[in-house]
């Protein structure tokens, strides 16, 4: 009972009637019923009655669908993390709320303890698997959480006390927290993505940043030192006194906390004492990048008891994952990888490293965000032998890498496609025995599928019939 009044909530609005608000809702009634007055979920302006609500109001929650115009009083709203903090919506229940934070921030509120936490333009959903792996093949208990997957507070109620919780955590996520405080927290990029949502790149570069923001000198940051927003983040937290792990991939930190490629081996110092963990040819995922993420995991691993052996075994153990740089068959010589989940050109020009310059058939297309495509452009013209443009982005990008031919030189030949299906067989016709078409898009897959993962499994599909037919 005195547990109940300290941590009272109150009345509490939960904004959104997607997964993420479902569960909210559902926890505050089922784990913290005792702690809680009432329980209000908004849906939005499109939500509608549904198996879902009549669910919800089961529970004894008063749903509210069809509007984004909040009344009453809370003493806490928790929104969901697809709604901006600059949208109406969220403008409207912070008017009528004293507190409003995300799902992450009230997970750790409510589980504080054994938290790390991952974030980056590129490069989260790897390290954050890889990280909980190789703290299993340590014996430790972990799990993975947050934008992976697994809701943060859905594991709370089966959390064990010596459990860690391995928080994948999204600009979104990170824009509404405010005490949580995770023991090792990692920023491995930041390139322009979801500026539409956070209003300008410096915002959702304040998000990302957040994830620092409770750390004490006990803590461990773990930054890449490769594109200047970090730079500029390694600069503020060594301000601050934090112990940070400056993260390079082509050259070794001065640092007393580093991780880095030396001599072709990957190496992490922390606090002076350097661990030559193994090869970077024995690292089994491809790409620069993914050195990064090995890394990151690795320096994470070691910073919470993993010793040096477990570290290596569990990065030999490791697969591609699905939609991100993964090996999806040969056909005739040609090797055929998919790489749906490169939903920005950031992530595009790194997928390019992991190849053969003038071996790569690219496969660029689909929702159209805007950004600036030439670095893009030329980091293709450069490494690619064609590159097949196709949906609402694709006459943008074609003429974009048209662009940088004509200025730099180049073989490249730029195809044009209207779909998916169309540029899969252009690019099929354009690759030779030793080739690699890659489908890396650089765009979100909104205007053709549901999502990335809708698009990268149409691909293999096709990938499946194409070995189907020749084999016939």
């Amino acid at each position: 009972m005195a547990r109940e009044i300290e941590n009272r909530l109150g009345d509490v609005c939960v904004l959104g009637l997607g997964k993420t608000g479902r569960e909210v809702a559902r926890y505050l009634c089922e784990q913290a019923r005792g702690r809680v007055s009432s329980v209000t979920l908004y849906g939005g302006a499109s939500s509608v009655e549904g198996d879902a609500t009549r669910e919800l109001e089961a529970l004894g929650v008063r749903v509210v669908v069809g509007t984004e115009e909040v009344e009453g009083a809370y003493d806490l709203t928790v929104s969901s993390p697809g709604i901006s903090e600059f949208s109406p919506f969220f403008s409207s229940a912070r008017e009528h709320s004293r507190e409003i934070i995300g799902e992450p921030e009230f997970a750790w509120r409510e589980s504080p303890y054994k938290w790390v936490a991952i974030t980056g333009t590129n490069g989260k959903t790897t390290t954050t698997t890889l990280s909980t792996a190789l703290l299993h093949e340590g014996g430790l208990s972990a799990v993975a959480v947050g934008n992976i997957g697994n809701l943060c507070t859905g594991e709370v109620a089966a959390r064990t006390p010596d459990e860690w919780f391995v928080a994948e955590l999204s600009s979104f996520q990170l824009a509404c927290t405010r005490l949580l405080h995770p023991r090792v927290a990692c920023l491995l990029n930041v390139t322009p993505d979801h500026v539409e949502w956070h209003g300008s790149i410096e915002a959702y570069a304040a998000a990302k940043e957040k994830i620092f923001q409770n750390l004490d000198a006990g803590d461990l940051a773990i930054v890449s030192e490769e594109d200047s927003w970090c730079r500029a983040v390694v600069s503020r937290l060594e301000a601050r006194g934090l112990r940070v792990c400056h993260l390079n991939v082509h050259a070794e930190p001065q640092a007393p906390c580093a991780a880095f490629v030396r001599d072709g081996s990957l190496v992490v110092r922390l606090d002076g004492v350097e661990h030559d963990l193994m090869a970077t040819s024995e690292v089994p995922i491809a790409g620069d990048h993914n050195l990064q993420n090995v890394l990151a995991a690795s320096a994470l691993a070691l910073e919470l008891g993993v010793g040096p052996e477990g570290v290596a075994r569990g990065v030999r153990a490791f697969h591609a994952l699905e939609h991100r740089i993964e090996p999806c068959g040969e056909v005739a010589g040609v090797r055929f990888v998919n790489d749906s989940k490169a939903t920005n050109t950031d992530s595009v020009q790194k997928a390019l490293t992991a190849f053969p310059q003038g071996r790569i058939v690219l496969l660029l297309g689909g929702h159209d965000k805007g950004t600036d495509l030439a670095p893009l452009a030329a980091d293709v013209a450069r490494d690619c032998k064609a590159a097949v443009c196709f949906g609402a982005a694709g006459e943008r990008i074609a003429s974009a890498l048209e662009d940088a031919l004509a200025a730099g030189g180049g073989a490249t030949r730029v195809v044009r496609a209207p779909h998916l299906r169309e540029a899969f067989d252009a690019a099929v016709s354009e690759a030779a025995s030793g080739d690699v078409v890659l489908l890396s898009p650089a765009c979100s897959s909104f205007d053709e599928f549901a999502n990335m993962a809708e698009r990268g499994r149409a691909f293999k599909r096709m990938v499946s019939d194409l070995g189907k037919k020749r084999e016939s």
